[in-house]
């Protein structure tokens, strides 16, 4: 049943990829520098590490593999959007988010969500699970209201959203500006992208953590 619900969602999101593609198209203004931040400001470090991904992670690929622990990670030329997110918070800071999300689970496996039928912690898909990393990010404080437009959002932000009504997707905050508010480093089905696309589901959740 878990592979399936992860295939299905691989489905999904192969689909809508193909929408997208007007959306990552689109120009930010010719007259807007680039303003990407220091690398050695915290958020400058983790769009970074990010951004280190794009052209390496080539695919989607939501299969369920038993990982290493801790600092488990499937091969870097495939993975799914929370993958981007933690591999750039493992980069640009050390922060292993499989332990500290397995951490937390295991002290307190009622307060994240129940979708998969689980009785206890699986290190190997929790930390990869948006609805999980999403709450756990909520427990560290994390959690911002969600500006009304594309305005308000800062270098370093995670987005999460919802794709066709039921898939669960989360990203990062780019520095750089798009057409409608800032860019986006993301996996939504066709590898690690930077892209103007952050309005392009509606967003469900704004955190901000350790930049």
């Amino acid at each position: 049943m878990q592979n399936k619900a992860m295939i299905d969602r691989r489905t999904l999101l192969l689909g809508m990829a193909a929408g997208l593609a007007g959306c990552g198209a689109a120009r930010a203004p010719a007259a807007i520098a680039d303003p990407r931040l220091s690398s050695s400001d915290p958020a400058g470090k983790l769009l970074a590490a990010a951004r280190s991904q794009v052209g390496v992670t080539l695919h989607y690929d939501p299969a369920y593999t038993v990982l290493p622990f801790p600092n488990g990670d499937v091969p870097r030329e495939k993975g799914v959007c929370t993958d981007v997110v933690i591999r750039a918070y493992r980069d640009a800071f050390g922060i292993d988010l499989q332990a500290l999300v397995n951490a937390d689970m295991r002290k307190a496996f009622a307060a994240y969500p129940k979708k998969w039928g689980l009785r206890r912690p699986d290190r190997n898909i929790d930390h990869r699970r948006v609805p999980n990393l999403a709450r756990f990010l909520a427990r560290m404080g994390a959690e911002l209201p969600i500006p009304a437009d594309g305005r308000g959002w800062q270098p370093g932000d995670i987005f999460t959203s919802i794709i066709g009504g039921t898939a669960t997707h989360i990203g990062l905050v780019s520095d750089r500006p798009g057409a409608r508010g800032p860019m986006i480093l993301h996996n939504v089905g066709r590898g690690a992208r930077e892209e103007d696309a952050l309005l392009a589901w509606p967003i469900t959740g704004r955190f901000r953590w350790k930049v």
